[in-house]
């Protein structure tokens, strides 16, 4: 028996869920999450929690034990509390600002980068250097995360470019002069 899919989901106040098969609807007061599922799972819905159990043993129904409970918890969890992805900025003359749904960096590029932000995310930039991407959809806020990284990742020299918050960035010795 899979150790995380055996775990029943609470259902906080304020969250309705509705299942009909293969399709499950979460509705919370941060907004509204639809997924399609896939098969070898049931899904039981009662007034407090949901259960999420295999039709059999074989590996597709085990495989999606797990997985089919953490996407129904992370909906629940996202309707209800949401998520959000730190990020900062380093560099001389690097930053970040938020125009209507475009978040606007310079990242010393020869040209600023325009980047539009996906249907359902929202951007917060403190201080030009910490930006914050929040959104109901886990995966959807990782993704955009992800993507406003890659426009200029850290190098491991002086550190400059988008780390994660929690990201350490393993440095390297700079060259040394032989004489």
């Amino acid at each position: 028996m899979s150790r995380i899919g055996k775990l029943p989901i609470a259902i906080p106040a304020g969250v309705k869920v509705i299942y009909n098969a293969p399709e499950i609807k979460v509705e919370g007061p941060k907004g509204k999450l639809a997924r399609v599922l896939g098969g070898g799972v049931t899904i039981d819905v009662t007034g407090e929690a949901i259960t999420v159990n295999r039709n059999d043993d074989t590996i597709k129904s085990r495989s999606a034990h797990g997985l089919t409970r953490t996407l129904i918890n992370n909906m629940v969890t996202g309707v209800s509390k949401g998520f959000e992805t730190l990020l900062e900025i380093n560099g001389v003359g690097y930053r970040a600002e938020v125009k209507g749904n475009v978040l606007n960096l310079a990242l010393g590029y020869s040209h600023p980068i325009n980047f539009e932000l996906p249907a359902g995310i929202t951007v917060e930039v403190d201080k030009m250097t910490k930006v914050k991407v929040l959104g109901i959809d886990k995966e959807l806020v990782g993704q955009t995360a992800a993507k406003i990284r890659d426009f200029r990742g850290p190098e491991p020299y002086k550190g400059k470019g988008i780390k994660y918050a929690d990201e350490t960035i393993l440095r390297k010795a700079g060259k040394t002069g032989k004489k």
